[in-house]
């Protein structure tokens, strides 16, 4: 469970619609202009040929680095104040590095896309700014504001956009770092943090790419616990399931899903993914308890499903309902919408239809469309950056 000082931060970020509103209004074509002078010496005209026979067709999702990152950094008691755009490459840290001796950090996932229009923009990037800022204070760290995070994105982005792959065809992940880099020897919050992002062009998470997956129902070993920090993007939650990951596709299965660590009895995410199912016109996913990451595709999926009528239920998901259920997917930044085709528990597989109009990828169709620009923003989601 979050601590109630991480609710009232949420509490209070969520509140700030007028800073979310004027992030989303914000054109940035200063940003242009600056990122332009800041590299005035690299010929981008020749970096765009060498990307003009690229074969995005087969983009998968392994790490393709872009041309620039990002850094920004603070020492403990202060606040971040200005980063700065560089070539991608390595980074020096000390061996005593708080991150890498403790785990002290946090990590991110979003996107740029190539709307049909050619524009390029973000999707929700202000949401992946309250995400970190709650995972901060949940691990003893400061953060870089709202604004601040949502600009170093626009920078990325465009600084990158050679990189950002045609319309239909996939789109720069952007990764953003927030990690305790300073030299410590006790247990304590790091002296020094570097704010950090790269990016990637990428096609579809999972290998199997747009087909139904096969998950595997893991009882020994436990994503999160009650009182812990499943519910954030600590850097320490991902490592953990490596184990039963490796396990589950040795035997063929695409990838894992936890149940509870408390009771066994309720589901509730996949490795990198939340989960829905599918029963009539309700739509079920578990309800976040201080264990699930609440998920931005996720939060966007409840809100087109409500809107196209759906009903959609938060709650405790038992394990025995995916016997009955309709339909079963995930969502996911990385995963987008991914239809589940079956699912093992206790040695008893339970297939699904795949055969009918799925919701998911109705759903899915929905997101997409709003992300390329061809379906309306009703929610003022698109940050346009160019």
């Amino acid at each position: 469970m979050i601590q109630r000082a991480g609710a009232s931060l949420r509490h209070a970020l969520h509140q700030s619609s007028t800073l979310h509103s004027s992030i989303c209004k914000v054109k940035a074509r200063y940003l242009t202009s600056s990122v332009a002078a800041s590299f005035k010496g690299d010929d981008t005209s020749t970096h765009s040929s060498q990307l003009d026979n690229f074969d995005w067709d087969n983009l998968g999702f392994s790490l393709m680095p872009a041309d620039y990152m990002y850094t920004m950094k603070c020492s403990q008691g202060e606040n971040f104040t200005r980063g700065q755009l560089s070539r991608y490459g390595n980074i020096e840290l000390s061996p005593a590095a708080c991150v890498l001796n403790y785990g002290q950090g946090l990590l991110e996932g979003a996107k740029a896309f190539r709307g049909e229009n050619g524009r390029l923009h973000l999707f929700r990037p202000d949401q992946n700014a309250i995400r970190m800022q709650i995972g901060a204070e949940r691990m003893c760290m400061p953060w870089p504001s709202s604004q601040q995070f949502v600009e170093a994105l626009k920078q990325i982005a465009l600084a990158n956009r050679r990189w950002i792959p045609p319309t239909g065809k996939g789109s720069l992940y952007i990764r953003p770092l927030l990690i305790g880099s300073g030299a410590i020897l006790g247990v304590a919050p790091s002296p020094e943090y570097t704010f950090l992002i790269y990016a990637s062009p990428v096609g579809n998470y999972f290998k199997e790419g747009t087909a139904a997956l096969n998950l595997y129902i893991e009882e020994q070993y436990h994503r999160a616990s009650r009182g812990g920090a499943g519910g954030i993007k600590a850097i320490t939650n991902y490592s953990p399931v490596l184990k039963a990951q490796a396990n589950a596709k040795n035997k063929g299965f695409s990838d894992v899903l936890y149940l509870d660590s408390n009771s066994k009895t309720n589901i509730e995410e996949a490795s990198s993914s939340n989960v829905f199912i599918v029963k009539g016109n309700v739509i079920s996913t578990p309800a976040p308890s201080g264990t699930i990451l609440e998920g931005i595709t996720r939060k966007s999926i409840i809100e087109i499903a409500k809107d196209l009528g759906y009903q959609v239920e938060e709650r405790c998901v038992k394990v025995e309902e995916l016997n009955d259920a309709d339909e079963v997917f995930c969502t996911g930044t990385a995963a987008g919408v991914a239809p589940i085709g079956s699912i093992t528990y206790q040695d008893k597989r339970v297939n699904y239809n795949m055969d009918a109009q799925l919701v998911s990828q109705k759903l899915y169709s929905t997101l997409v469309g709003i992300q390329r620009g061809v379906i309306e923003d009703k929610w003022g989601w698109i940050v346009e950056i160019d």
